[in-house]
């Protein structure tokens, strides 16, 4: 049992007044930009007819540059070091009794962060699990304030832990409950259980930027019809797609496919839909083709690697599939390419406001592959009545100092049970906390 004293890595770094930008919402050619025109408040409307053509590289970099490592959060706000260091943290979930689950892929462990009582800290860090293959998705079952299970995916498997709220060790060995998941290429696997009970989400990234090598076409009728519609096979098959279980792990069914790498699964709280934080292709352009967050319909195709954002072809598989072209599910929130949306999480708390519940917040680790960096940040994605409404809006910003100077990559997100939201760093090793002053 190990206790850590809280360090003042960074100190409250509040909002100021001037943050929230002016001028409405940015749609069209002004909604693409780079990390030097981020600011809280900020916010984007990408649409499909935006989209330019393929090839297109140089967006022109913004003008505003900090130069310094630091969080600008919108005013009312402030961000601190919720941990102590831990590299290679990735997702983490809350527990119903507060603890915070954190899967730290590399290391091969998730652990459980206790925050202090008034939630502004971890107070103890504990292992509550060893010796894994890359985990990276939690989940508590059944849904509600008494779990009796931890679900935990690695690379190729799911396995359960049994769990009575407050435990910070695995009591006993895990039970594998999902075998036989698609390994290599995007390997993290996020998991999400329906408010039912009956149904586990797990999302299986795809083996390649576009499918470069399926081999020989099956025949399409009945592949579709134990694969889903736009399911890919060979090296592919099984993958770029949101697969359903039931939840003892037996069943497997698809869900939905051609959604090329659902790094972040999580229940809409409204409708109880599951929603996915999409990585999109590479090599189409600096802003194309979008990333995406959406929901995930039960039989959709969502294009890849055939399609992207409705019916526009990816040329590198120039006329193939046309029986999918009027097929395709065009997602709810397209996010600038590149910006590689991972965690996500709905806020159902009341700290932020009355006017911010129910809506979705999304982590961007960054973009590696485009001639301008963006993302970096944190995003918030406005809900009406359980549905986006297309827009984004920059939350947490300020991990990119310069072109060449990025200090942090958000990797998840989550809401304590006070209602202040936490997301996770795998670059600098930490886990933040957001909170709302109180008026």
């Amino acid at each position: 049992m190990k206790r850590f004293s809280f360090f003042a890595l960074a100190t409250m770094i509040a909002g100021s007044a001037g943050a929230v930008a002016q001028g409405g919402v940015r749609t069209g050619a002004a909604a693409f930009g780079d990390w030097s025109t981020d600011e809280p408040g900020v916010t984007r409307l990408i649409r499909p007819a935006d989209l330019p053509q393929p090839g297109v590289t140089g967006s022109p970099p913004g003008r505003s540059q900090t130069g310094a490592h630091q969080l600008r959060v919108p005013a009312g706000f402030a961000a601190s070091a919720f941990s102590p260091k831990l590299d290679g943290v990735r997702v983490v979930r809350v527990a119903p009794n507060g603890d915070v689950f954190a899967a730290r892929t590399r290391p091969g462990i998730v652990q459980v962060l206790r925050p202090s009582a008034d939630r502004a800290k971890v107070d103890r860090v504990e292992t509550f699990a060893s010796g894994l293959q890359g985990p990276f998705g939690i989940a508590f079952y059944p849904p509600g304030p008494n779990p009796q299970w931890v679900y935990v995916a690695e690379t190729t498997r799911v396995l359960r832990y049994a769990y009575k709220p407050g435990d910070l060790t695995a009591s006993a060995k895990p039970e594998v409950v999902v075998s036989g998941l698609a390994g290599g290429g995007h390997t993290t696997r996020d998991i999400a259980v329906s408010p039912d009970g009956r149904t586990l989400y797990v999302s299986v990234g795809s083996q390649s930027n576009v499918a470069e090598s399926m081999g020989r076409q099956p025949d399409l009728a009945s592949f579709e019809r134990t694969h889903g519609l736009g399911a890919t096979w060979g090296s592919e098959e099984w993958r770029a797609a949101v697969l359903a279980f039931d939840a003892d792990g037996k069943n497997r069914r698809p869900f939905a496919n051609g959604i090329r790498n659902c790094a972040g699964l999580a229940i809409e709280p409204r409708t109880g839909a599951p929603w996915c934080a999409t990585n999109e292709r590479d090599m189409l352009g600096d802003n194309l083709p979008p990333d995406y967050v959406t929901s995930v319909q039960q039989g959709r195709f969502y294009g890849w690697p055939w399609y992207y954002i409705g019916a526009h072809q990816d040329p590198r598989h120039a006329g193939a599939r046309p029986d999918l072209k009027d097929k395709i599910t065009i997602p709810d929130v397209l996010v600038q390419a590149h910006s590689a949306p991972l965690g996500l999480a709905f806020n159902t708390g009341d700290q932020f406001g009355a006017e911010w519940k129910g809506d979705a917040f999304v982590a961007l680790h960054g973009s590696w592959n485009r001639s301008t960096r963006t993302g970096y940040k944190i995003v918030r994605l406005p809900f009406r009545n359980g549905k986006a409404t297309g827009e984004y809006q920059d939350f947490v910003v300020g991990f990119a100092a310069s072109e060449r100077d990025v200090w942090g990559r958000p990797v998840a997100t989550a809401f304590l049970d006070e209602g202040s939201l936490i997301f996770t760093d795998d670059a600098g090793g930490l886990v933040w906390r957001v909170s709302r002053a109180a008026k």
